[in-house]
């Protein structure tokens, strides 16, 4: 019976230039990824333009991993890309404004029947684009704090401090929804 290889050895065969091992390195991550840039962008064909985006990025700097939290530096590049996105996408902050405002009134379209993932990712296109970003990096990207802040370049109490308030802040948009 064939064991799965671990996610050190996926990333050997990467750098040796396996297309299996690339497979499998798409295998493991583009669910997450995917999640994570249409949690951010509210669009399909955009979150996939931006996961082939990133693993087109991997390919070329694989060798550029030096090890640690192979996840926080996939989602370290995904959010330089997802930045990228918004730079290349908009030239001036009024029109950012715009789209974020927009991205906000717009609903995503319904993947699943749970009421309740939706209310949520309703509510998450309601907050702040940081505490939204930081939010979806640390549950959907399931990235530590301590790899959240490193990523950030903050403090550790900064970044659980952004979390906390985001997720009262949800609480309370959940009470509103109720009262």
């Amino acid at each position: 019976m064939d064991q799965e290889p671990s996610l050190e050895q996926v990333i050997i065969d990467c750098r040796r230039g396996s297309e299996k091992g690339f497979e499998r390195l798409v295998d493991m991550f583009a669910s997450r990824c995917y999640s994570y840039f249409y949690r951010l962008t509210g669009n399909a064909a955009t979150s996939d333009d931006l996961l082939s985006e990133l693993f087109v990025r991997l390919c070329e700097k694989i060798g550029s991993f030096k090890g640690g939290s192979f996840e926080k530096w996939l989602f370290t590049i995904a959010s330089n890309i997802f930045h990228d996105h918004l730079r290349r996408q908009y030239r001036y902050r009024r029109l950012l404004d715009a789209k974020v405002l927009e991205m906000r009134q717009d609903h995503p379209p319904a993947r699943s029947n749970d009421e309740a993932m939706d209310r949520v990712e309703k509510m998450l296109r309601r907050l702040d684009d940081d505490t939204a970003e930081v939010l979806m990096l640390r549950f959907y990207g399931e990235l530590s704090f301590k790899e959240l802040a490193e990523m950030r370049s903050e403090p550790i109490g900064t970044t659980l401090s952004k979390v906390h308030r985001g997720i009262k802040r949800l609480r309370e948009m959940l009470g509103e929804e109720r009262g």
